[in-house]
């Protein structure tokens, strides 16, 4: 009975109970595609019910302390023990790659990208649901690093099987630049290892021990994190794979890639290389502002050149996780809880962003901005949804964008002792500078779509003759639709309204992070 009051097993229950899933579609034969899909979805309803059991179970007066640890040994010969625990600042993002997986397999149901193949895209899928949640509970490095690749191999697969034309290029591009990445990671995971005296790779072993190492020895071991972390979220020079990698996969797999993919970079810091390494984290926080900062220009400006609206969202990301890491780069807990909502707000917001941009691709056959109009008048309820998810993501109060951007530009203002605070506030107000060409872009691309009359190629009657019924797929969100997206949109409208929910849990285990900050 033990066993159920440590709750040791919920988080290997709700980590790989997505593989039992996979191991039971194995065995089904690929013609049986609605029994793949139901498979599918119940696995993905189960592993969310253990999702809400944890949420449930979680004492979120102890939010800085780890729950539902589990420590067992795995790799002896290296010292790696397999061990999971789950705080303040991995419960939201654990909790959010469940929901989000659920939501795709439900959006997917009449959704399947061309070539078809329900068993091996539901597969993947729950593959990567493994990798995401596992790289959140992680708390030793090898363990973090495995899942952290774990993701890679299934979202190559799917944007170079179910990508657009380009999707050899682009998938191969997205593998090298994070494979490089991770190399250069795993370089400083050792680095950081044998400074340490060799005893261990458990994070909190690493935490309490780090900041012994010499100055200059962190600051080059921060250098190896930094880039493996940075490719992933990605940072301004390392993004030129996100673009490509998000206008030619499938929606399924933009969303995931921007709802919880681009949230393990960030993690990375906030887990891993800013505890760890203290005073190279010091050194590193005013370039890390100063590439966010560009992010934020270079996205927006990247953001109003775009003809296409996928690879419109795609730029938007760069500049929204350019906040995010401004708000890493303070080294304050008002600034890593801005940085934790934004990844959250921006999971939501820009996830649902890209399932409307798939369902207007499945409906128009173009997302060329230039051919797209009148969508209120053909489409009204899923261009007032454009226009309210493009109301979040500019961060309009009330919603929940507002709380991942505000507080990061107004973190800046007093970053932590010892970063130069006249170069932080001239962080800050570029960043708010960031804030009004975010409006721009957004709502001139919702002014492109949504308003005006409907092209005549797509009203059905424009000199088409014979081709008149070409474009009867035009209808308004349908019940699979409005499945997948209510519960994201219910929750950009409530963590608009009361982001305490979020912090209140994130508060207390940002504070224990930094610690060596005087947090």
């Amino acid at each position: 009975m033990d066993v159920f009051r440590d709750q040791n097993w919920v988080l290997s229950v709700g980590t790989f109970l997505p593989l039992a899933g996979v191991l039971v579609m194995l065995f089904i034969p690929k013609a049986e595609e609605q029994l793949h899909k139901l498979v599918a979805l119940v696995t993905a309803l189960a592993t969310l019910g253990v999702g809400i059991f944890t949420l449930m179970q979680f004492n979120y007066d102890n939010a800085d302390k780890m729950q539902f640890v589990a420590d067992h040994e795995w790799i002896p010969v290296i010292k790696s023990s397999y061990l999971i625990g789950l705080d303040g600042i991995s419960l939201p993002m654990y909790f959010l790659s469940m929901v989000i997986t659920l939501l795709v397999i439900i959006y997917s149901w009449n959704h399947i990208p061309n070539p078809g193949n329900p068993k091996a895209f539901m597969i993947l899928m729950l593959v990567l649901q493994t990798g995401m949640a596992g790289t959140f509970i992680a708390q030793d490095l090898i363990l973090f690093f495995v899942f952290f690749e774990l993701v890679l191999l299934p979202m190559y697969f799917m944007i170079g099987v179910w990508g657009g034309e380009n999707r050899q290029y682009a998938s191969l591009k997205f593998f090298l630049y994070t494979m490089f990445g991770s190399a250069l990671m795993l370089v400083a995971f050792l680095a950081l290892f044998f400074k340490t005296g060799a005893e261990s790779f458990a994070i909190p072993y690493l935490v309490e021990n780090g900041g012994a190492i010499a100055k200059n020895t962190q600051v080059w071991i921060f250098a190896g994190m930094f880039i493996g972390f940075a490719v992933k979220v990605p940072m301004f020079p390392f993004h030129t794979w996100l673009p490509d990698a998000h206008t030619q996969a499938p929606t399924q797999g933009s969303v995931i890639l921007a709802a919880i993919l681009l949230k393990l970079g960030t993690y990375g810091f906030i887990r891993i290389a800013i505890p760890t390494l203290p005073d190279a984290a010091i050194e590193w926080a005013p370039y890390i502002g100063l590439l966010a900062v560009i992010g934020i220009i270079y996205g927006a400006f990247g953001c109003l050149a775009q003809t296409d609206m996928k690879r419109l969202i795609a730029f938007s990301s760069v500049a929204h996780m350019g906040f995010v890491m401004l708000g890493i780069s303070t080294l304050t807990t008002f600034g890593l809880n801005a940085a934790l909502f934004g990844m959250v707000a921006h999971g939501l917001i820009t996830g649902m962003l890209f399932f409307i941009a798939g369902s207007v691709k499945e409906r128009y056959h173009t997302l060329e901005i230039a051919r797209l109009g009148g969508m209120l008048k053909q489409m009204p309820k899923l261009g007032w949804i454009l226009g309210f998810c493009s109301m979040a993501s500019l961060g309009l109060p009330g919603l929940a964008g507002f709380w991942g951007e505000f507080p990061a530009i107004l973190s800046a203002y007093n970053p932590a002792d010892g970063l130069p605070v006249e170069t932080f506030r001239t962080f800050m107000i570029i960043a708010a500078l960031g804030t009004v060409l975010a409006a721009a872009y957004l709502l001139w691309l919702f002014q492109r779509t949504a308003f005006g009359e409907p092209k005549a190629e797509f009203s059905g009657h424009g000199g088409h003759g014979d081709h008149g019924d070409e474009h009867s797929d035009i209808h308004d969100v349908n019940m699979f639709e409005w499945i997948a997206w209510t519960p994201l949109l219910i929750a950009i409208v409530v963590f608009g309204v009361v982001p305490n929910l979020m912090f209140k849990v994130l508060d207390p285990a940002v504070a224990v992070t930094l610690k060596a900050f005087g947090g």
